[in-house]
């Protein structure tokens, strides 16, 4: 990997800031994703590091720091790591950590062990605004629940939505309604096609230390592979398909396995303080100066697998050093502007979004500016950098009543705005905008389309390749001839998002509380 000294990143980002440049883009994110920040692991150096430079970035910038207490919000988290001979059985199965099954417990023990009755709750939801309740006649209080992720499949948006995911797919709400409902543990079964990604995907991000805000009841959390799965479920008289298919259909009842689950789990914790990252610009309004327009982008990503033969480093260079390095930049052409906006511009680098969105959820609990005065979130996350694209993603933009600047503002800029292009797998509820909607906060995502304006079809290609073999895997590392432009492009496009924003009479809000999702 090619290596960027701090010095000729100082000196770049002292540069003249009128114009948003790619090649200030690309060394940030060449800085960020180096090896010396050892993947930007949530409570190791080279997180630290990171907030580190992001702070004194924003303050060659003109930013000042974003509250009283200076450049930095302390999130102060829980480290959960599963250690290897930690062991799920039942019957005569033996499942092995972290080749069978990944996951953590909740419990807050170094020990924990379970034997709990087994019982199939197909894809664990319960939503009465659709009458669906998977368990719905089913007693799961102190007992393990199996399931699948994702929802029922549908094309009719009366039913969840559609093929677009809703907040009852994710896996996070699967977790959270099993312990409402007082469940011992939880097990997801992975398939490629319910999760949208495969198997190495949940390991590396599952089979490692967990971040935890605070303790669920859940005795266990987990994933089994889909093999495991199935091995488990044949073993109850049951087939994978035919239980996959039982759960996406109306009128499913949860299923005893009649087996119980003996879980041993060994875990070591410790405290993790992080911290999210923030400067403010003021505007120049006496009065609209108190409320805020917030740029965010996640600055962690996986940090390092010592066990790894060979490269353990997640650089994480697409995911998110991307949306870090176009922060930064936005940052210094807003410092530069002048009259100043009338509202505040507030950049939020957020700590622990691969554990859960976890910075953003603890912001949006501890604003430094009121919920009440954010006007808008523009979210910045993982740009692909294969140059310009003629279209842009603003999934959840529709739902707000800064819809029609966000039209006429992709028009001046020639950008189609497109659909989510993978609606099936819930990214709006899996980027740090989602924590801020929850709230009740106007927030969506700035994203770069696929349809490239040179090489289309190769680079779209490429794009998908890049998704497909190189996320959440050591290989998301800088090489020297990525293309900036898209980036740069998509910069310029969000920055005036925030300057009408951030000038406009009123600010933002959901045209329907359903664009909130749901907790």
């Amino acid at each position: 990997m090619a290596k960027t000294t701090l010095l000729t990143l100082l000196l770049l980002g002292s540069a003249p800031a009128q114009e948003i440049s790619s090649n200030r883009i690309r060394a940030h994110v060449e800085f960020l994703s180096s090896d010396l920040l050892e993947g930007r692991g949530t409570g190791e150096r080279g997180g630290e590091l990171a907030t580190a430079y992001l702070a004194s970035q924003l303050a060659i910038a003109g930013a000042k720091p974003g509250s009283g207490d200076g450049w930095f919000q302390p999130v102060t988290l829980t480290g959960v790591a599963t250690q290897p001979g930690s062991k799920l059985a039942a019957g005569s199965l033996t499942f092995q950590f972290p080749q069978d099954f990944v996951g953590q417990t909740r419990a807050r023990k170094p020990e924990v062990s379970l034997n709990a009755e087994m019982i199939f709750v197909g894809h664990g939801i319960s939503a009465p605004e659709f009458q669906w309740d998977d368990y719905r006649g089913a007693e799961v209080k102190g007992k393990t629940v199996v399931l699948f992720t994702n929802e029922p499949q549908s094309k009719d948006p009366a039913l969840f939505g559609g093929p677009a995911l809703t907040y009852y797919g994710r896996w996070s709400y699967k977790f959270e309604e099993a312990a409402r409902r007082g469940a011992a543990a939880a097990l997801i079964i992975h398939t490629n096609s319910t999760a949208g990604y495969g198997w190495d995907v949940v390991r590396n991000s599952w089979g490692r230390e967990e971040a935890q805000a605070s303790e669920s009841g859940l005795v266990f959390a987990g994933w089994l592979h889909q093999e495991a799965g199935a091995r488990l479920l044949a073993q109850a008289g049951h087939k994978l398909d035919d239980l996959l298919k039982r759960a996406g259909a109306r009128g499913f009842r949860a299923i005893p396995l009649k087996q119980t689950l003996e879980a041993a789990i060994q875990s070591n914790f410790r405290q993790i303080p992080v911290r999210n990252v923030a400067g403010r610009i003021p505007g120049s309004d006496p009065v609209l100066a108190s409320e805020a327009i917030v740029f965010a982008a996640h600055w962690d990503h996986l940090g390092i697998d010592r066990a790894a033969n060979g490269d353990g480093i997640y650089n994480g260079a697409v995911d998110n050093a991307t949306g870090c390095a176009m922060l930064l930049e936005i940052a210094q052409a807003w410092a530069a502007l002048e009259p100043k906006p009338r509202r505040t511009a507030l950049f939020l680098f957020t700590a622990a979004e691969e554990a859960g969105l976890l910075g953003a959820e603890y912001y949006a609990a501890n604003p430094i500016v009121p919920l009440a005065k954010t006007a808008l979130v523009l979210n910045f996350d993982s740009f692909y950098p294969f140059g310009r694209a003629s279209d842009v993603v603003v999934n959840g933009a529709e739902r707000i009543t800064f819809w029609p600047q966000v039209q006429s503002i992709a028009q001046r800029f020639r950008l189609t705005i497109s659909p989510d292009p993978r609606p099936e797998q819930g990214s709006f509820f899996r980027s740090d905008h989602f924590p801020f909607a929850k709230a009740g906060v106007a927030a969506f995502s700035v994203s770069q389309g696929n349809t490239y304006l040179t090489d289309r079809d190769a680079k779209r290609e490429r794009q998908r390749e890049y998704s497909a073999w190189h996320y959440h895997r050591p290989s998301d590392e800088y090489r020297a001839d990525w293309d900036f432009s898209g980036m740069e492009e998509m910069a310029r496009f969000g920055m005036a998002l925030g300057q009408a924003a951030a000038s406009g009479p009123k600010k933002a809000e959901w045209v329907t509380a359903t664009a909130r999702g749901r907790k």
